[in-house]
């Protein structure tokens, strides 16, 4: 059954929807910290958004399958699971059937999505799936478990990895992450010169 699903799985993206995004960091000191918090609110509107949430699933081997397009939320289906190496070294690589092709697109439901980079699951420390806006907000801003990234660092990080691209942009009747990516850029840089306000701080 999992070569059947994987055989189908021929239509894959390429990378005519990644959209290049523009870095305008505000000056220090314009943004208050009410509007760091509306910012965040927004942000966090995006990383618990399926799209995102699906993959950051903490310390759990197997990623989520959630939202309008799935009905109930379950696991990933065929009973994957990604393992510590997050791509699935262990059982069954993520690429077997997020598997990248030149020339074709993503725009038929119940196909393996597809970006030009290895498909896999987020870090342990990055758990978003089920989390509170406090618990991704204070994970987030934390270096030990955001990979070590600034401000400028995790909006660079949004401009170059195509998975991230996708999630604006997943066809197959997928229901995209809200706002825009250059949007989403946005907010993480008003809330980072604001200085990274969480709700939990007050």
């Amino acid at each position: 059954m999992r070569i059947f699903i994987c055989l189908m799985a021929i239509v894959i993206a390429t990378t005519s929807w990644a959209e290049e995004i523009t870095l305008s960091t505000p000056a220090e000191g314009s943004v208050s910290t009410a509007e760091g918090l509306s910012a965040w609110d927004r942000v966090y509107e995006v990383a618990s958004h399926p799209r995102c949430a699906n993959c950051h699933v903490g310390p759990s081997e197997q990623p989520m399958w959630s939202g309008p397009s799935y009905g109930k939320t379950r696991p990933h289906g065929m009973n994957i699971h990604a393992g510590e190496s997050r791509i699935g070294a262990e059982t069954m690589l993520c690429s077997t059937c997020h598997a990248y092709r030149e020339g074709t697109g993503n725009d038929l439901p119940h196909m393996a999505p597809q970006v030009a980079m290895n498909w896999q699951l987020a870090p342990v420390e990055a758990h978003w799936f089920g989390q509170s806006s406090e618990e991704i907000c204070n994970q987030l801003r934390d270096p030990d478990r955001n990979g070590g990234r600034t401000m400028d660092e995790i909006a660079e990080h949004l401009n170059h990895d195509l998975i991230l691209h996708w999630a604006w942009s997943p066809g197959g009747g997928r229901e995209p992450a809200p706002y825009s990516l250059q949007e989403h850029v946005n907010d993480i840089l008003i809330w980072g010169v604001a200085g990274f306000p969480c709700a939990n701080d007050q």
